[in-house]
């Protein structure tokens, strides 16, 4: 009589404990398959805000009417294009442009990787010109982005910012190659003052969200684990006291007879 109790104890553990395991066992299979299909992250790459296209735009036609050569951008996401500008407006090109027979032009090539691929994020800067223009000039206003945080680095954290920012500077290192007289200062102050351009962000959680949350499900399972195991134990304390005690009383009752 005394055995049946027990046994019926022990099948009640057992049954809990494949209960437990297959919860266990679910919760880790989830985890895998966001870590394999939910870790591919928003790739694409952004196009500049409207208001640092807006304000990008009379900068480069004040430089084109003071110098003569036309300035635009070019931003692409690998092969795509993302967004493009010159002093003739947004979304115009000065490339082959009519009436831009000198021209000069920032292109910048963003490439955003998943979070679950081993490769970089990466951005490639380019300076292209008008044929009259040569190689040498090209590649020296290239380098010297550099001189105002334009490199690598800011491209891939916020290429909008960059490649609008990198425009409005290619009338100075153009004056300072000597393509060009410097610029006219602006005489008259602007009607409204411009927006600040926002601050370079981070792609912090954009690569590591999925190991954060695979990191929550794991000590999710450790606390599971641990809150079963104490359970266990002390299930298994209250019932070997009683089984023993049962167990003596009837010994001393076959004893008597």
């Amino acid at each position: 009589m005394s055995g049946r109790p027990a046994q019926q104890s022990a099948g009640k553990d057992k049954r809990t404990q494949t209960v437990i395991w297959s919860v266990v066992v679910g919760v880790v299979v989830v985890v895998c398959v966001i870590g394999a299909f939910g870790g591919d992250s928003d790739t694409s790459v952004p196009a500049p805000a409207t208001d640092e296209r807006s304000g990008t735009v009379p900068i480069l036609r004040a430089a084109t009417d003071s110098q003569g050569i036309c300035y635009g951008w070019e931003l692409l996401d690998v092969y795509d294009e993302v967004s493009v500008g010159s002093n003739l407006g947004d979304g115009t090109t000065v490339v082959d442009a009519p009436g831009c027979t000198r021209w000069l032009a920032v292109s910048a090539n963003v490439r955003y990787t998943s979070s679950s691929s081993e490769s970089e994020d990466s951005a490639t800067i380019r300076i292209k010109g008008s044929d009259d223009i040569e190689f040498a000039d090209l590649a020296a206003i290239e380098t010297r982005l550099g001189r105002f945080g334009l490199d690598e680095e800011a491209f891939v954290d916020d290429p909008g910012w960059a490649v609008t920012r990198a425009a409005t500077i290619l009338p100075l290192l153009a004056a300072e190659r000597g393509l060009a007289e410097p610029a006219a200062t602006p005489t008259a102050a602007p009607s409204a003052a411009a927006a600040p351009l926002p601050d370079a962000g981070n792609d912090f959680w954009r690569d590591r969200w999925i190991y954060v949350l695979s990191s929550v499900g794991l000590f999710l399972l450790a606390a599971l684990f641990l809150a079963v195991g104490v359970r266990q134990r002390r299930n298994h304390r209250v019932r070997v006291p009683a089984q023993r005690a049962g167990a003596g009383a009837a010994g001393r009752t076959r004893s008597r007879q």
